[in-house]
Parts: structure tokens; C-alpha cells; sequence
């Protein structure tokens, strides 16, 4: 695992765009691993942007976003569906067939997940895996407790998660769903690289126990010290609970695979 602190929000998301955009031509047909939340928001503008102004080519390219409410139709203004079309696939030159977001109302949700790990391994596994973390330390809707090998499945959001998605349905917290389905941990440690991205003071303490405490099921944001290829970029708020800073800075500063981000 790595960590790179950057300025301010802005520019940690606009590095992360870096690196999806080196994917992505690198890999013309890469398959990319998605998140939704208002961090993700600046970050799919910007790529937007670089497709628009620049001419990043997304067309042979596949996605998976890492989950979706359960009980909303992919119409619904709060489905992740909805949100993904809206600001990111409209925007760029996907083919959305190849755009996968797991079913929230398939009449057999169990089926509907073992078809979406399917449809993942049948492309070969995520190449890129975008990231956010909530504020119970989930990736995904990976609550705590959840298995560090568990795979796509349904699982009951927290009252904190489900508060804290609240004012996506106008604060009213009854009409947040209960469930919701998600990639698991396994599935998104499986994913050959892994980014996530997190800004902000509130998301301070949930970053440094993640990152810099101890693996554990309760965090499942934890499980990410486990992977090769895994990468945290975060801002200067969000990383003022972290105890390690200037060695992170100084990696930043000297690896040489992170030169050209500089």
C-alpha cells in the first residue's frame, strides 16, 4: 500500500484521474471498477473533461460499479445506475452495454450476484478498481464484519450508512434502502490495482484506522494493507490523522513511478 497526500481536494481527485487516464491508454479495452458518492463526482467530471477536450477514448472499455440499492429500478433518480449514466456514461464515449451495475430489483438477488461475478471473470478480472470509503470504514456497502473473502452478495446497511446517504433522498431516512448489493472484499481485492480516493476532515480518523491500524472485519477498508498494487490519495484534510506523513511524502517525492504525476 501506498499513500499520497496531496494539496486539497482538487488535486487529489485530479491524480487520480492521472491514473485512470494511463490505464485507459495504456489498455484501451481495460475494465474499470467504479464508485459512486460525492467524492467520485469531481473525479468522473474531470474524466468527462479529458474524454471531451482531450479525446481519452473509452469506447473498448467495460465497467463494474461496486454496488447498487436494492429496491430501485435502474430509472430511480437515487439508483446508482441512474447516478453512473447521468455523470459519467453519458458524458463519455462508453458503449453502456458494456457498463455492468449489479440488478437491484432481479427477482433472485442471490442468482444476480453469482451472474456478476461471473460477467467479471469472464473479462478478465478488474484492471482498475476505484475506491471511496464510508464513514464505518466500508469499501462497497462492505459493513462492518464483513468477510475479508466474501464475495458479491446482499448485505444490510448500518444506520450510519444509511444516515449518511440520507440527503441523496432529501434527508428523509425512510425512504433509504435497508439492503443494498455489493461487490465483496474478495472480489475487490481480486482487482489487479486498486485506488481510493478520500477527502475531507470527517473522513480523517476512518482513513488513518484503515490505513495505518490492524486488518480487520470491522474495517473492511483495512483489508486493502493486504493487496499488491494498492494506492491511497487523499488531501491534506483528510490525512491529518495519519502518523507516517513525511515518509508517505518523501515516497510520493522520489519513487520513480511517480514522476510523470508530479
Amino acid at each position: 500500500m501506498e499513500i499520497i497526500i496531496q494539496p486539497n481536494a482538487d488535486a487529489a481527485a485530479s491524480l487520480v484521474v492521472k491514473m485512470v487516464e494511463q490505464t485507459v491508454r495504456q489498455k484501451p479495452n481495460a475494465t474499470l471498477g467504479l464508485a459512486t458518492g460525492r467524492t467520485m463526482e469531481v473525479v468522473y467530471d474531470k474524466l468527462a473533461d479529458k474524454h471531451a477536450s482531450e479525446g481519452l477514448d473509452f469506447s473498448g472499455c467495460s465497467t463494474f460499479n461496486l454496488d447498487e440499492y436494492i429496491g430501485l429500478p435502474a430509472e430511480d433518480v437515487n439508483s446508482y445506475r441512474y447516478y453512473m449514466n447521468e455523470l459519467l456514461f453519458k458524458q463519455i464515449n462508453i458503449d453502456l452495454g458494456n457498463t455492468y451495475l449489479p440488478n437491484g430489483v432481479a427477482e433472485d438477488i442471490d442468482a444476480e450476484c453469482e451472474v456478476y461475478e461471473q460477467r467479471i471473470a469472464e473479462l478478465g478480472g478488474i484492471d482498475f478498481q476505484l475506491l471511496g470509503i464510508g464513514s464505518t470504514g466500508h469499501i462497497g456497502f462492505n459493513e462492518p464484519l464483513s468477510a475479508l473473502r466474501s464475495r458479491t452478495r446482499a448485505k444490510a446497511l448500518t444506520p450510519e450508512t444509511r444516515e449518511q446517504n440520507a440527503p441523496m433522498f432529501d434527508n428523509d431516512l425512510n425512504v433509504v434502502p435497508k439492503r443494498a448489493i455489493t461487490m465483496g472484499v474478495g472480489t475487490i481485492l481480486d482487482s489487479y490495482r486498486c485506488v481510493l480516493l478520500a477527502t475531507g476532515k470527517a473522513k480523517a480518523s476512518i482513513v488513518a484506522q484503515a490505513t495505518e491500524g490492524p486488518v480487520t472485519s470491522m474495517i473492511s477498508a483495512s483489508a486493502l494493507q493486504l493487496h499488491p498494487r494498492c494506492t491511497i490519495v487523499v488531501d491534506e484534510d483528510a490525512a491529518t490523522e495519519l502518523i507516517n506523513t513525511e515518509y508517505y511524502r518523501w515516497i510520493f517525492a522520489n519513487e520513480p513511478e511517480w514522476q510523470e504525476f508530479q
